[in-house]
């Protein structure tokens, strides 16, 4: 399909993931896609992979999420939010298959876990993934775990003891056990050399912060 025509679609895209993202709850809503999208676009300059494909995969990467956080995570966002790409981008007149499936496959494993599932097999699949994982770590991570932490009613703060013996959606599901947990392993899983260069800088930041934040509860941090 002609790049121009892909292009000219593009803002088309963002109108309708906007429209389907921007009263989610603020841990997935527009702004957390914003900040993957510029991500994104950062690492593909980086890394020299198409840029389209990128764009488009970024902008739909979480239009499942909806259906995930409305059953407490049973559905899977990524794999919906693959199985609606080809619909989405035909709806704008994007007739391209490979095009449309090069990005569904990007939305599918962005949310790669484990050795079993589909891995990021592109580098532009690699980048949305990078993207999304960096926007779960550092201080923004932070910020998101301590407000999807209080949208549950879980407590502000535990021990890891308490944290990590807890299960997802509890009182004791607080920012430290998605920190523990999740968030500390994410810069041992970027897949790309300037995703692993930021993120390395992100996780420090969050040890400290934790670190700062274990001292003050327990009355250390007085001397």
């Amino acid at each position: 399909m002609d790049r121009e025509l892909l292009s000219a679609a593009f803002p088309r895209l963002v109108d309708l993931a906007r429209d389907r993202l921007e009263h989610s709850p603020a841990c997935h809503d527009w702004d957390h896609t914003l900040r993957v999208l510029n991500s994104a676009r950062h690492l593909c300059g980086v890394e020299g992979a198409d840029l389209l494909v990128v764009e488009f995969a970024a902008v739909l990467h979480d239009v499942g999420r909806p259906a995930e956080l409305a059953d407490q995570g049973r559905t899977c966002h990524a794999e919906q939010g693959a199985a609606a790409v080809p619909g989405i981008l035909a709806a704008l007149g994007v007739t391209d298959s490979a095009f449309s499936e090069h990005v569904a496959a990007c939305v599918r494993t962005h949310r790669f876990r484990n050795r079993t599932a589909d891995r990021p097999a592109t580098l532009e699949a690699r980048i949305v993934f990078d993207a999304d994982k960096l926007d779960s770590i550092g201080a923004i991570g932070i910020g998101r775990s301590f407000h999807f932490a209080g949208r549950i009613g879980a407590r502000v703060h535990n021990r890891a003891e308490q944290a990590e013996a807890s299960a997802s959606y509890s009182r004791e599901d607080s920012a430290y056990r998605e920190f523990l947990v999740k968030l500390r392993h994410l810069h041992e899983r970027m897949l790309t050399a300037e995703g692993r260069r930021l993120a390395a800088s992100r996780h420090q930041f969050m040890v400290a912060f934790f670190d700062q934040l274990n001292r003050e509860v327990s009355s250390q941090d007085y001397a």
